[in-house]
């Protein structure tokens, strides 16, 4: 068994200045302080290497196309076993983000240009994996008047021409709340259209500066509007400072906001120069959150340490859609 972050080591440094990437939260709010939490993970959050053919394929395709992939850039535990089993989450617009949350290792600076051609070569490389089910996530960019919309909704047309029939799900940023520009995202046709909440409202405005509570409510809302029967989901990761008995009101907004599919799971630094862990959620907590949010009316909750909102994206559609969500015409 190895630790959840063996991927790190061979990882490219996001911080090169050492730049300190996270403001800090308000204090810690339960169980032991943060520095007997640092680095003492508890036995659940172990998970075994998997290594093998597909997952050299993959990764070989991906740099042939000079592609990213969220699962690499975010330093997903589950890279291995998703990879194997042939499933990946594309990183679009770049890997340079205009914002800066507490958690995210994904790179915060100037974005490169648009890259016109990443659509297609996105598409190309989903068809040659053999996908039936792909994900699509981005930086936020901030730098266009727009934030990208134009090219996730050719990202969408593009799978969908090269693979017809596959399930497509896109986890886009907020785009300043943009209704033009979501409407672009939502008009290309999504099986599950995605956005993160991540923390509850206590905490939103420290862990995630640049983004909103409501209006990430509101997003979710706009969705439901815009395109009648659209899948919707979002995420929450737990241990970054919140209280157990904190998480049911967010699952409520998220409820009351129409998502379909919820997603959570254990916060797990990056670097020393991301936000602390707070604590280590038992596997029991996460199992009760799933109760109450299936209770309270979401149709699927996947709760656990080692879960993130792309983890068996298309099983979590099959399983919502087994409870009673019809997925849009």
């Amino acid at each position: 068994m190895a630790p959840v972050h063996s991927e790190a080591d061979s990882k490219a440094d996001h911080n090169p200045q050492k730049r300190r990437l996270h403001l800090p939260i308000v204090g810690v709010t339960n169980g032991p302080d943060v520095d007997s939490v640092a680095g003492r993970k508890p036995p659940w959050l172990k998970v075994r290497l998997v290594s093998g053919p597909n997952y050299e394929d993959l990764k070989g395709i991906m740099r042939d196309r000079s592609l990213h992939t969220v699962c690499e850039e975010a330093m997903c535990p589950n890279i291995r076993e998703c990879w194997e089993e042939r499933e990946a989450t594309f990183l679009i617009l770049g890997t340079k983000c205009t914002r800066r949350c507490g958690f995210c290792d994904v790179m915060t600076a100037k974005p490169d240009p648009v890259d016109e051609d990443e659509p297609a070569r996105i598409a190309e490389a989903v068809r040659e994996m053999g996908l039936r089910y792909v994900v699509l996530t981005g930086v936020a960019r901030d730098d266009l008047e727009d934030g990208g919309a134009r090219i996730w909704a050719s990202a969408i047309r593009a799978v969908r021409h090269a693979v017809p029939g596959i399930g497509v799900e896109v986890l886009p940023s907020d785009f300043k709340g943009g209704e033009r520009d979501i409407a672009t995202v939502l008009e290309a046709e999504t099986d599950v259209f995605a956005h993160n909440l991540e923390t509850v409202r206590r905490l939103h405005d420290r862990i995630r500066p640049a983004f909103g509570y409501d209006r990430s409510l509101e997003v979710l809302r706009f969705a439901k509007r815009h395109r009648p029967g659209q899948v919707t989901k979002s995420n929450l990761i737990l241990g970054m400072g919140e209280r157990a008995d904190e998480v049911p009101a967010a699952m409520a907004d998220l409820r009351d906001a129409g998502i379909d599919i919820l997603t959570m799971g254990q916060y797990l630094q990056p670097t020393s120069y991301h936000l602390p862990v707070d604590r280590w959620v038992h596997p029991d907590e996460f199992a009760e959150h799933k109760r109450v949010g299936e209770e309270m009316g979401i149709s699927h909750v996947e709760a656990g340490p080692l879960v993130r909102a792309s983890y068996h994206a298309g099983k979590q559609l099959k399983r919502a859609v087994e409870a009673g969500v019809a997925a849009p015409a």
